[in-house]
């Protein structure tokens, strides 16, 4: 006989956590006005965080839940395939950042009001039930994997079908899960099924309950890539660099500023010594609070860089400004930008315990890519990329020194990065067609 859910034990847990909630909301309102002073969005629009959203439509929508930027974009070829088989969708977004892409990348749906963006709201049941009367929900999707227990559990209540969707399991958070109180994976089976990154993930959801499950592939492999961008790429990288190889750094978190700075100064270093010209440098970081930060950190080397919001216009064209050794990237959304002016790109967040970022956005527009050790919120597509050989897995920051030495022989040709791009394309439609079966057999 199939275990009860919830277990008294997680049932204890939840009215803890509902109760900590209603305590801590002067805290999460506190946050939010403080990070409102440095970007205005996290307090405009407050009272969707209470679930009010003004009149109903009452109209069903399909729901997905992209908490942040990395999300709203693995979600963007799923919201246009939803769009073009006539649903209306409504996005819950958290950050900024995921709402500001939504806006940015559906503006005219949104005009025609065929998507709605709107922060998620509280984790309060009644704000949930509001919530669910504004856009009656056929069903829900979360994108990667996010676990908010009254969001689930409010789904089971109403009847809202929520599925995970793109979902993957990270080696350490199953560790910990499987080890420790198992809390969390037992809440996952509040979840009606998922849709999942590969065999493995699919493993690991089932061996904590989840069920149904449907192996759907990655959907940022679907994802478009922007065309003013590769546009634009050529003649800012040819203004930029001339010649010279360009490394772009992509998405570096707090933490490794100093290993990717050493890495750049033993290049140029390096390069020198051989006679041979500098490579030229694209530092973007993650988070634009950094991007002060960081440009303190260059400047405090002596290093020649140039920002990206005095050296090049709205156009993305060079300005009068020197163009320097290092380009610093201080604007938003303009990733594939960055990436497609480099010749080689390094994804942040691998000298870190929180784990590298996306590696598909740079084999999308044909660059191989590096990462640190830490790959374990990329398990999938990672480990597939360094197989393939279009993804260089350096363990130590020498290493990384090495693969910016000049002579350095990771270089895989285009027609390779094309042919493991293709071989995990599709994600999209496969994910379509499988979340019927699932909602057929979550209803059974």
């Amino acid at each position: 006989m199939a275990e009860r859910f919830p277990s008294l034990r997680l049932r204890l847990a939840l009215i803890a956590y509902r109760a900590l909630w209603w305590v801590g909301l002067p805290v999460v309102l506190f946050y939010l006005g403080r990070r409102g002073r440095t970007d205005a969005d996290y307090t405009g629009h407050l009272a969707e965080r209470f679930g009010r959203y003004g009149p109903a439509t009452g109209v069903p929508h399909v729901w997905i839940h992209a908490v942040s930027l990395g999300e709203m974009r693995s979600a963007l070829p799923q919201v246009r395939a939803l769009l073009d088989q006539g649903e209306r969708v409504v996005l819950t977004h958290f950050t900024p950042a995921g709402r500001r892409e939504a806006v940015k990348s559906l503006a005219d749906e949104i005009a025609a009001g065929l998507v709605r963006p709107v922060w998620v709201p509280f984790e309060l049941g009644f704000a949930w039930r509001r919530f669910f009367r504004a856009f009656r929900p056929r069903y829900g999707l979360v994108m990667e994997i996010e676990i908010w227990p009254a969001m689930i559990m409010e789904c089971r209540r109403a009847g809202v079908p929520l599925l995970m969707c793109n979902a993957q399991y990270p080696s350490k958070s199953y560790a910990r899960d499987t080890k420790g109180h198992g809390l969390r994976a037992e809440l996952m089976r509040g979840f009606a099924g998922a849709l999942v990154k590969s065999e493995l993930q699919r493993q690991r959801f089932a061996s904590v309950g989840v069920a149904p499950i449907a192996v759907t592939g990655e959907t940022r492999f679907d994802q478009p890539i922007p065309p003013a961008f590769l546009a634009a790429a050529p003649p800012a990288r040819l203004a930029l660099a001339g010649a010279r190889p360009v490394v772009t750094l992509a998405s570096v978190v707090e933490g490794e500023d100093a290993i990717y700075l050493d890495a750049i100064e033993a290049a140029f270093a390096a390069h020198d010594a051989a006679g041979l010209p500098r490579p030229f440098f694209v530092f973007v970081p993650r988070a634009p609070e950094r991007f002060r930060a960081v440009a303190s950190l260059i400047a405090a080397r002596g290093l020649s860089f140039v920002k990206r919001s005095e050296a090049l216009g709205a156009d993305l064209a060079l300005r009068d400004a020197a163009p320097g050794d290092i380009l610093l990237g201080d604007s938003l959304g303009e990733m594939y930008f960055y990436l497609s002016i480099a010749d080689r790109v390094i994804v942040g967040g691998g000298f870190t315990p929180h784990g590298a970022h996306n590696v598909i956005e740079p084999l999308a527009v044909k660059k191989p890519v590096i990462v640190g050790p830490e790959i374990h919120t990329i398990e999938y597509p990672a480990v597939e990329a360094i197989a393939a050989g279009v993804c260089l897995h350096v363990q130590t920051p020498a290493e990384l020194e090495a693969a910016l030495a000049p002579g350095a022989a990771f270089a895989p040709p285009e027609a390779q990065i094309d042919a493991f791009f293709a071989a995990h394309a599709g994600a999209t439609e496969r994910t379509l067609a499988a979340i019927p079966e699932l909602l057929r057999l979550t209803s059974r």
